[in-house]
C-alpha cells in the first residue's frame, strides 16, 4: 500500500474543525497519537484508518499518496439509503458476512476472469479467525468449482482497512491474471477496494428518522408507504417472496431434528419446544414458548446452512420472522399486512445500515441482534398500526437495550448464543412494542441518537469481541 499521507490527515481535520483532541477522544486514543500521525513520527492502525473514514466520509483511500484530491466531510457526504432489495435476501447460512457476502464477490470475480485457470482466496480478520466456524473456505471453494481454488488463513496481518477483508488472485498457467481487495460489511452486502464495481444506488433520498417521520406525517402516508413510493413496481412481489421464504424456514426448522452441524453436539430444540406445551400452560407462556420456537426453528436452519432471509443478517435471522409469524397465526393477519410490517422494518433496518453497522465484526451483536429486534417492534408497531412516533420509540428502546452485546460465538459457530438470543429478542420486541404504546409521550431520545450511540459503542469495543472468536464466551470450549 502507499505510503501514509499525513498532510491529508491534518487538512481533513482542520476542514472540519476538529482539534487533535477531540479527534483522539473519538477514536479512543491520545492527541499525541493524533499529533504523531499528523508529523509522520507513525502512521494509524488498520482499525484507525478505518475510524478516520467513517468520521470524515471519505475512502480509506484518500490517506495515501497517489489518493485523489481530498474531499470535506461536507463534500463528500452521500444522502440516502440503498433498496431494501440490498438489505433483504434469500440465502444459505450461516453467516451473511461469512457465506453469502463472499459468494457473491467470488462470482463476480470468477465471471471477470473467465480464462483464468485456478483461484486464490486470502481471509483476513475475522474472516479468517471465525472462517472454519462460518465454513467460509467451503463456500469459496464451491463457488470457484469446476476450478481448483486454495484458501488461505492469514491470522497475523491485521493492518486491514475493514474487519472482514478477502483478497481474491487469478492464475493463468501459474501466472497472476487479477487481484482484488473485497471487504464483506454486512448483511451479505460486499464493496470493492477502490471502487473497482459500482456500489448500489441509493434511492431514498432521505437516512434519517426524523427526516422521514417528517415526510410521512407531512404527506399523511405510514412509514411502508414510504417504503413504496421509492422502491420500483417489482418491489411488492419481491417482499411477498421474502415473507415466504420467512415462513418457509420456520415451518422446516419446526419439522427438524436431529444435530447441528459443527462438532458442539447440539441438538436441534425447535421442535421439542414448539410441542411441548405444559398441561397448565398460561397464555403468556405459550405466547414465549412459541415464540422461541419459531426463532429457534429458523436459527437452527442458518446454523445447517439451509435457505433463511437476512433481517438484517443471517445470524440475527430469526426475530422478525418469529414475531410476524406467531401474530398472524395468533390473530390471522393476511400476508400483504405482513409485508407491509416488513417494509416498515426494512425502513429501520435500512437506517441503522446506513449511518451504523449491522456487521458483528464492526460493532458486535449489537448490530445484528440489536438491529433485528429493532426491525421487529417497528414491524409488529406497524401491525398494530400505531402511530410513527410509537413505532420509533418502540425501535429505538430495542437498540437501547441491545448495546454493548458482544459477538463472540463459541468456536466461531453461529449456535452458542446466537439461537437463543434470535429468542429472546423476539421476546423483547415484543416487550419494546408494549411499552412504547404505552410510554411513547415521556420518550427523552430519538432513534438516530441511538443508532449512532450504537455506532459510536461498536467502535468502543474491542477487537476481541467482534466476531473474531478470541474472548467472552468464544473462549470456552466443550
Amino acid at each position: 500500500m502507499d505510503r501514509f499521507n499525513s498532510n491529508k490527515l491534518k487538512q481533513l481535520r482542520e476542514a472540519n474543525r476538529i482539534t487533535q483532541k477531540q479527534l483522539g477522544d473519538l477514536l479512543g486514543i491520545s492527541d499525541r497519537a493524533v499529533s504523531k500521525w499528523e508529523s509522520e513520527l507513525s502512521k494509524p492502525s488498520g482499525k484507525n484508518l478505518v475510524s478516520l473514514a467513517k468520521i470524515f466520509n471519505v475512502t480509506v483511500e484518500s490517506f495515501f499518496e497517489n489518493s485523489s484530491i481530498i474531499k470535506t466531510k461536507k463534500e463528500n457526504t452521500i444522502a440516502g439509503m440503498e433498496s431494501l432489495t440490498e438489505l433483504y435476501k434469500i440465502g444459505r447460512g450461516p453467516s451473511s458476512s461469512h457465506t453469502i457476502g463472499p459468494e457473491k464477490a467470488c462470482l463476480i470475480f470468477k465471471s471477470r476472469n473467465k480464462d483464468a485457470d485456478r483461484f486464490k482466496a486470502i481471509l483476513y480478520g475475522s474472516l479468517a479467525k471465525t472462517g472454519k466456524g462460518h465454513c467460509t473456505d467451503e463456500v469459496i471453494r464451491k463457488t470457484f468449482s469446476p476450478y481448483e481454488c486454495e484458501v488461505e488463513f492469514n491470522y497475523i496481518y491485521d493492518d486491514i482497512p475493514h474487519p472482514n477483508t478477502m483478497e481474491l488472485i487469478s492464475y493463468k498457467k501459474n501466472i497472476e491474471q487479477d487481484r482484488i481487495r473485497v471487504f464483506s460489511i454486512g448483511g451479505g452486502s460486499i464493496a470493492f477496494e477502490n471502487d473497482v464495481y459500482e456500489t448500489p444506488e441509493r434511492i431514498y433520498k432521505l437516512d434519517k428518522f426524523t427526516s422521514i417521520a417528517s415526510y410521512c406525517e407531512e404527506k399523511n402516508i405510514r412509514l411502508w408507504q414510504y417504503a413504496v413510493e421509492n422502491e420500483d413496481e417489482e418491489f411488492s412481489d419481491y417482499m411477498h417472496k421474502i415473507w415466504n421464504a420467512m415462513k418457509t424456514a420456520i415451518k422446516s426448522g419446526l419439522v427438524d431434528t436431529g444435530e447441528l452441524p459443527g462438532g458442539l453436539g447440539i441438538q436441534k430444540k425447535a421442535k421439542s419446544l414448539f410441542n411441548n406445551q405444559h398441561v397448565d400452560e398460561s397464555p403468556v407462556t405459550k405466547e414465549n414458548r412459541i415464540v422461541c420456537s419459531y426463532a429457534f426453528a429458523v436459527g437452527e436452519q442458518n446454523a445447517s446452512g439451509e435457505k433463511i432471509v437476512t433481517a438484517p443478517t443471517c445470524g440475527a435471522a430469526g426475530i422478525v420472522p418469529a414475531v410476524l409469524y406467531y401474530q398472524q397465526q395468533k390473530n390471522n393477519f393476511s400476508d400483504e399486512s405482513i409485508v407491509r410490517s416488513l417494509m416498515t422494518a426494512g425502513i429501520i433496518g435500512n437506517l441503522i445500515k446506513t449511518n451504523a453497522s449491522i456487521s458483528g465484526a464492526e460493532c458486535g451483536c449489537q448490530a445484528e441482534v440489536g438491529s433485528a429486534c429493532a426491525m421487529a417492534a417497528a414491524a409488529l408497531g406497524e401491525l398494530f398500526e400505531l402511530s410513527i412516533d410509537k413505532i420509533e420509540y418502540a425501535a429505538e428502546i430495542a437498540i437501547e437495550h441491545h448495546l454493548g452485546l458482544t459477538c463472540d460465538p463459541i468456536c466461531g459457530l453461529v449456535q452458542i448464543p446466537c439461537i437463543e438470543r434470535n429468542a429472546v429478542a423476539a421476546m423483547r420486541a415484543i416487550n419494546a412494542v408494549n411499552l412504547a404504546s404505552f410510554l411513547w409521550n415521556t420518550r427523552k431520545i430519538s432513534l438516530d441518537k441511538v443508532i449512532q450511540t450504537m455506532k459510536e459503542t461498536g467502535y468502543d469495543m474491542h477487537k476481541s469481541y467482534k466476531e473474531t472468536s478470541e474472548a467472552g464466551l468464544a473462549k470456552i470450549h466443550i
